[in-house]
């Protein structure tokens, strides 16, 4: 059998695991629901464009072109394309992290290292869309224009970032198991 690990290390590898949850899904969600600025009367999302009419109702279309963005249409399957890999590179990294404290042997270490470094990437995917949805609208940028499902997306990107830093720095830290 091997030795018990410490409480404070097992909270710490628990409390990891439990924020990389959370950032799946946030993430989820954000990609999910997809609507992620309002600006002008407009509605722009990953999935659809909308505008709002004098009366009030949503028109909403699939067919980004007609937002009236250049390259919209080709950015938005791109953005689209990186924040759903993202979700589903987290849920794999969560996947081992939880794998190596479930199934403690030899080559736990690894697995945590593992998926830390899948929460990593999936940090750099998450960023990559939405900064690039930022470049790609940014005349129609304000602070106040992003929903939350946008703000959502920003967090899980930088869980994403500290939960992996945390996961290899706690793994560094402990010493290794015989």
């Amino acid at each position: 059998r091997p030795p018990p690990r410490p409480f404070f290390e097992a909270l710490v590898r628990s409390l990891i695991i439990l924020c990389v949850a959370v950032a799946v899904v946030l993430s989820s969600i954000s990609v999910c629901d997809g609507r992620w600025l309002f600006a002008r009367r407009e509605l722009f999302g990953l999935w659809h464009f909308c505008s709002v009419s004098n009366s009030s109702a949503l028109k909403c279309v699939t067919d980004l072109r007609l937002a009236g963005v250049e390259g919209m249409n080709v950015g938005m399957i791109l953005i689209r394309s990186l924040v759903a890999f993202a979700v589903v590179v987290a849920i794999f990294g969560l996947e081992l992290l939880m794998v190596s404290q479930v199934c403690e042997d030899a080559s736990s270490r690894r697995k945590w290292s593992l998926g830390s470094i899948l929460i990593l990437v999936s940090f750099l995917l998450s960023s990559t869309g939405v900064l690039s949805f930022s470049i790609l609208l940014r005349d129609h940028i304000t602070l106040m224009g992003f929903s939350l499902t946008y703000w959502c997306e920003f967090v899980a990107a930088f869980l994403f970032f500290l939960n992996g830093i945390s996961g290899l720095h706690i793994n560094s830290l402990t010493s290794p198991r015989s």
